[in-house]
């Protein structure tokens, strides 16, 4: 048998960790644009500019080619914005093997057709497999070989089946699920909140005014992912819950960054240019607002960031306004 090939498409954290990390089990090929990172990644066996010194695998290799990284692969793992999926894909499409799993490591909704990656897989991409591979996830502490699980989806659950002992590398766990919309918006709706979190945390709030706030977040989630076409059990899996909790409380986090931030009273614009990395939370939340309000979906904290964002109000305004809430049924929105 031909060695098995995994391509990841984008030299950011997530995706050179993911290259890294299965490297172990197959040859591994990532792709970048930027040929700085792809000469570190193969003389020095490090993404300096996102990893600092941590150490990659030296079995991975990389490429600024997107068709020499994509040729012959068994796989592919996409790990770039959502702004940028589609533009990624179809540069990738021609030398693309048909009926090859077509993984989306990015969790967030194309802006203009609010379309998940993996609908843009569908579109772009059709004779692909389209999957998503997501949850807690923090690239830092999966590189320097901590534990962590993920959740495999595709619309296949066969080849899920079939790519899941390839993904699994170590203390990395990789399992499976058929809720591949449930899985997707997990990832999406978690930066919301996230970014929620990190204003309270801002603003000096504490323990019990955080978990408060992932639990009812949580709801939001399940709520909104349920009316979208996900399953309710996904959302309390590493899908939704796992990846909400590690967004929200993790000093790694971006989007929780991104409130801390708005805390401060920056802009959000001036945040956004500060950071080197993309807080999908921020591009997000206005798709996810028009979504919810078109199916009549309750979306409280929700709507506060999105407010905040687009500079209605301001992180301290939403946050009095959290605390005047009046309290109904905890089954009950708000």
């Amino acid at each position: 048998m031909k060695p098995f090939k995994i391509a990841v498409l984008g030299g950011g954290s997530w995706g050179t960790t993911t290259a890294s990390v299965i490297s172990r089990n197959c040859t591994s090929v990532l792709w970048a644009r930027d040929t700085a990172i792809v000469d570190a990644i193969n003389r020095e066996h490090r993404n300096p500019r996102y990893l600092g010194d941590a150490a990659l695998n030296p079995k991975l290799r990389a490429t600024a080619e997107i068709g020499e990284a994509v040729s012959g692969a068994d796989a592919v793992l996409i790990a770039v914005p959502s702004s940028h999926f589609r533009e990624v894909l179809s540069n990738a499409l021609p030398d693309i093997t048909d009926a090859v799993p077509v993984i989306s490591l990015s969790k967030g909704l194309e802006k203009h057709t609010r379309m998940r990656m993996t609908e843009i897989i569908r579109e772009v991409a059709p004779a692909s497999i389209s999957g998503v591979l997501t949850g807690p996830n923090l690239a830092r502490e999966i590189v320097a070989g901590q534990a962590a699980a993920s959740v495999l989806a595709l619309e296949n659950h066969e080849a899920a089946l079939a790519l899941q002992g390839v993904l699994n590398a170590g203390l990395f766990r990789v399992y499976t699920n058929d809720d591949v919309i449930g899985c997707e918006l997990g990832g999406v709706l978690k930066n919301i909140i996230a970014i929620a979190v990190g204003m309270g945390d801002g603003l000096g709030a504490g323990d019990n005014t955080r978990a408060a706030l992932i639990t009812r977040g949580l709801a939001e989630m399940s709520r909104l992912g349920k009316a979208l076409g996900g399953r309710a059990e996904t959302f309390a899996g590493l899908a939704g819950m796992g990846d909400m909790i590690a967004t929200c409380t993790s000093p790694q986090s971006r989007n929780r960054h991104v409130g801390i931030e708005l805390a401060k009273g920056r802009r959000i614009d001036d945040i956004i240019d500060s950071m080197h990395m993309v807080a999908e939370g921020v591009k997000s939340a206005p798709t996810v607002i028009e979504l919810a309000r078109e199916n009549q979906i309750s979306l409280p904290i929700s709507e506060d960031v999105y407010r905040v964002i687009t500079g209605e109000s301001n992180a301290r305004g939403v946050y009095r306004g959290l605390l005047r809430v009046a309290a109904g049924a905890e089954s009950e929105p708000g």
